[in-house]
């Protein structure tokens, strides 16, 4: 899942969503280097990933895109999710989008200091560019995307890749709505039993 996604998924914990952020980051004994809060939101990172990378309506989706994009439909479904969370905002949160944004970005500064050096280079464009909300729009997406091709070693066509979103996006949209409803629920529960086997209840 995209940054977006894993915003929602932190469920209002400030420590879990700065894990949840950086997570990426962050390699082997690393970890270590976290207060718990923080540490267990790395660790939800690593399950909704998991999760998201071997469910079968997400293979689905990326199916209508391996044929052209190769190994590369698995980062192209994580944004076009944000894409759909953002379309169907209202039906997951009360509090308005623009508002949990802001408040997302404001936690997130106030942790700064503890980023890894190549998370924190990113950010700073993150943060300027409103990355969470320009991925509401396909002229988001394609930016997006182009910019990511650019930095691939290899031709990955990802430029293209907003075509597929508009001319699949029905089927995106069942994709996506039956598969976040149980994200949510599989995030919620593990990030339980994270807390429970690290002592917070």
């Amino acid at each position: 899942m995209n940054f977006l996604a894993h915003a929602f998924l932190s469920f209002q914990q400030e420590k879990i969503l700065v894990g949840n952020f950086i997570a990426d980051f962050v390699k082997g004994k690393q970890i270590n280097d976290f207060e718990d809060g923080i540490m267990m939101g790395i660790l939800l990172h690593r399950e909704i990933d998991f999760f998201t990378d071997s469910h079968p309506l997400v293979k689905a989706g990326q199916s209508y895109l391996r044929p052209k994009f190769g190994h590369y439909s698995t980062v192209i479904t994580d944004i076009f999710f944000d894409y759909f969370l953002i379309k169907h905002w209202k039906e997951f949160k009360d509090i308005p989008l623009k508002t949990f944004i802001q408040e997302t970005f404001e936690t997130l500064d106030s942790y700064e200091e503890i980023f890894p050096p190549r998370f924190a280079n990113m950010y700073y464009w993150m943060r300027k560019d409103n990355w969470l909300l320009a991925y509401g729009s396909v002229e988001g997406i394609q930016s997006a995307l182009t910019g990511m091709s650019k930095r691939t070693k290899f031709n990955s066509k990802m430029e293209e890749a907003h075509s597929a979103l508009v001319e699949r996006e029905e089927e995106f949209d069942v994709i996506f709505l039956a598969f976040f409803k149980e994200l949510e629920t599989f995030a919620f529960e593990k990030l339980q039993e994270i807390q429970q086997a690290h002592g917070r209840h």
